[in-house]
């Protein structure tokens, strides 16, 4: 049973950074792919990025490619995502989730999920 903490979220104005951090326990952190979603209110969860449990392989939606980029430290147990040139429709709930996933993005596929942390990005 893995469990996962997400940490970083906060108030940005369009244009500016935000790193989240996605820290895991209680598994074998590495056997995982691990996933970020996020979900604003009346809206669907959306994939964001996937990571393969090496760190190798790597997914981006169309939406964040080139402005996002995702790293883990399977020895730290820890996934970041580095979110740049932030814009309002950015804004939502940010999710990570773990499971044996790669290449699929559906949130059906992961097995273990954070509570999330807040993204707002407003002037």
């Amino acid at each position: 049973q893995v469990q996962l903490v997400e940490s970083g979220g906060g108030l940005v104005q369009p244009g500016g950074s935000l790193r989240l951090s996605c820290t895991a326990s209680g598994g074998t952190f590495s056997s995982y792919d691990v996933g970020w979603f996020r979900q604003s209110p009346g809206k669907t969860r959306e994939f964001v990025v996937l990571v393969s449990r090496s760190g190798s392989s790597t997914r981006y939606a169309d939406s964040v490619k080139g402005r996002f980029a995702t790293s883990r430290d399977n020895a730290k147990e820890v996934v970041d995502l580095q979110m740049n040139s932030l814009r309002p429709e950015d804004t939502a709930v940010y999710y990570c989730a773990a499971g044996r996933a790669y290449p699929l993005s559906s949130p059906s596929v992961f097995d273990y999920w954070g509570q999330g942390t807040q993204v707002t990005v407003s002037s």
